[in-house]
């Protein structure tokens, strides 16, 4: 799950830098000779397919929580897991593609709409025609999936677009992609298989996992704490710093597991309770080595630690359903 699916981070910029920026990013809206139509893999890459498993897999917990079998729900399923991935997140990674462009002509100046692969306003066109099809999908689901879809794609749109950006605070920001990569894609997985609100425990394992997310996501900003420092985005290591900006992650994830497994004992889950243990206590053994050095061995323990984090979902997941 990483923050530059539906962020951007970048070195400083002088005016003059950013504002050629503008000016390049003028260019490919409408001023610039440009082809008339991108290709299939122009728009695939501006919806970023990498960014789609951490909701899709959210979503599956969400349909294993439940305890209700297939029969009768695979189309329900594979909408699920469309609306999840490719739609709304999707969605977000175009939303964001386009409220970036200025930058991204300067740093990343291959991308699909800086280039030109994806001229003139036909990113923001993207972005509308996806959302709207996200929410027609929803709608086909059931009113709960269509309201989870509709707040996911309102917070896509908040997160980027002004005058709102949410991405430019280092708590509202994680705070709002743990929300609807984990989340909402678990409840809309638990009410696709459902066809009604799920219950009491499902919603609370998913809102704990939602906020220890939050420190997921945060790992993600020390890669760029010198480009967010620059351009006014106010992530926790900026306003924090380093360190303590990592310990504070760490505690959030922990925190959030800890109740998790007390739940889950409470439930008489034991034996998912026990999984989710376990893999926590290895979270603690990966801790020390990413806290020696945070911007180092942020990416190492986001394939380390964030891996063994969603196991243990799926896990919690597992004994709500009734399958361990």
């Amino acid at each position: 799950m990483e923050r530059s699916a539906i962020s951007t981070q970048s070195p400083p910029l002088p005016q003059d830098r950013l504002e050629a920026g503008r000016v390049e990013s003028a260019a490919q809206t409408g001023t610039a000779p440009h082809k008339s139509s991108p290709r299939l893999a122009d728009v695939v890459e501006l919806l970023k397919p990498i960014t789609w498993f951490p909701p899709m897999w959210a979503f599956m917990c969400g349909a294993v929580s439940s305890g209700a079998g297939l029969d009768g729900r695979l189309w329900f399923v594979a909408g699920g897991v469309m609306l999840a991935g490719p739609l709304v997140c999707g969605t977000s990674q175009a939303v964001n593609d386009w409220f970036d462009r200025y930058v991204d002509a300067i740093n990343e100046p291959d991308r699909p709409i800086p280039s030109g692969r994806i001229p003139g306003r036909l990113g923001l066109w993207i972005a509308l025609i996806a959302t709207a099809l996200s929410a027609l999908v929803g709608w086909f689901l059931g009113p709960l999936v269509f309201a989870a879809s509709f707040v996911g794609l309102a917070l896509a749109w908040g997160y980027s677009a002004p005058p709102f950006r949410f991405k430019t605070s280092g708590w509202t920001g994680p705070a709002v992609v743990g929300l609807t990569y984990e989340g909402l894609s678990w409840f809309t997985g638990a009410a696709v298989m459902l066809g009604a609100m799920p219950r009491a425990e499902v919603l609370m394992t998913l809102v704990l996992y939602s906020l220890g997310a939050h420190g997921i996501m945060t790992l993600n900003d020390f890669k760029a704490v010198e480009g967010d420092r620059a351009t006014g985005l106010k992530s926790l290591p900026v306003t924090l710093g380093v360190g303590k900006a990592a310990r504070l992650a760490c505690a959030i994830m922990a925190l959030a597991q800890i109740a998790v497994i007390a739940l889950l004992a409470i439930w008489g889950e034991t034996i998912a309770a026990l999984v989710v243990g376990a893999v926590l206590i290895a979270q603690f053994a990966a801790m020390p080595r990413l806290l020696s050095n945070p911007k180092k061995y942020a990416p190492w323990y986001n394939g380390v630690g964030v891996t063994l984090y969603v196991l243990g979902m799926l896990a919690a997941a597992l004994g709500l359903g009734g399958y361990i």
